[in-house]
């Protein structure tokens, strides 16, 4: 399934028909992103920081922790998973690690970033540093190498300060091997200079529709610059609002008659994650066990 799966996405995504992604922090988030419908599930290395470790994205977890999650995350869905690898968790030799451990995941693609290790995220500070762009077209060339299957999506993010550097960085990355280009920079101040990104770089964009630019594009613009398009953190955003206002009402009240915000039914939270199936399965296996300990 791995195999057709991912030779799906990958044809998908350079034929530059938009997937349509929601950035996932765990197993039961991925689980409702694909319940709603979405094309495919990202796991955001801002979600998977703080659900994982409730700290910030500052690469603070290990690549061992973000791959054990980005698993079970594959593990509890049937459509593509998206692997946020950050700066590859060190240099290019470090990178072949990396790339072979989230591909062993069974995700379809990856994103590599060129900050500077450990990265910062670009949303929560002023600024962020980013290595020289020779080696990080060389940790990409490392990345593709290291990849065994050919389908598996290599995305390089830039996090460049300007538009000139990050169409340079671009160009570079695609001849270095990347299929896609996802551009993080508050840089880019009009669609007019993603166009000219997308059209220097010769392969559809990734987006992540964040606080900047993209936040502002119909869906169409979106589509005609970009392969993926992913809302990152409202899936995160939006259950931390709700828990946060749910209990605060509940210390007050101390009763759960009056929350602000309605909770999923019982019965459908269990059949989302499982339960039909899992009963079956032990009437189908366990029955015998069950007569004889009755006995």
């Amino acid at each position: 399934m791995t195999n057709d799966l991912r030779k799906g996405y990958r044809e998908r995504l350079l034929a530059q028909k938009t997937i349509w992604t929601g950035g996932c922090y765990d197993a039961l988030s991925a689980k409702m992103i694909e319940r709603a419908g979405f094309d495919a599930v990202m796991t955001s290395g801002f979600g998977v920081s703080a659900s994982l470790l409730g700290m910030p994205d500052a690469e603070l977890y290990t690549m061992t922790e973000n791959a054990g999650v980005v698993r079970n995350v594959v593990n509890a869905t049937s459509i593509p998973v998206i692997a946020d690898m950050d700066t590859g968790y060190g240099n290019a030799i470090n990178a072949m690690r990396s790339i072979r451990e989230f591909e062993n995941t069974g995700v379809c693609a990856v994103i590599m970033e060129d900050q500077v290790a450990p990265k910062r995220c670009p949303i929560c500070v002023s600024g962020v540093e980013v290595i020289p762009a020779e080696e990080a077209a060389k940790k990409i060339e490392a990345a593709v190498e290291a990849r065994r299957d050919p389908n598996m999506v290599i995305i390089a993010r830039t996090d460049a300060a300007t538009p000139e550097d990050a169409i340079r960085r671009a160009k570079m990355y695609v001849a270095a091997g990347a299929d896609v280009i996802q551009p993080i920079s508050a840089c880019f101040k009009t669609f007019e200079q993603l166009q000219a990104l997308r059209e220097a770089a010769g392969v559809p964009l990734s987006l992540q529709i964040l606080g900047w630019l993209e936040k502002d594009l119909t869906p169409e613009q979106i589509e005609s610059v970009a392969g993926m398009a992913t809302f990152a953190l409202v899936p995160l955003m939006t259950a931390a609002q709700a828990m946060a206002d749910n209990l605060a009402q509940l210390r007050r009240d101390l009763t759960s008659k009056n929350l602000p915000h309605a909770r999923m039914d019982h019965l459908d939270f269990i059949e989302m994650i499982g339960f039909p199936e899992v009963e079956e399965l032990q009437l189908k296996y366990l029955e015998t066990d069950a007569k004889t300990r009755a006995a």
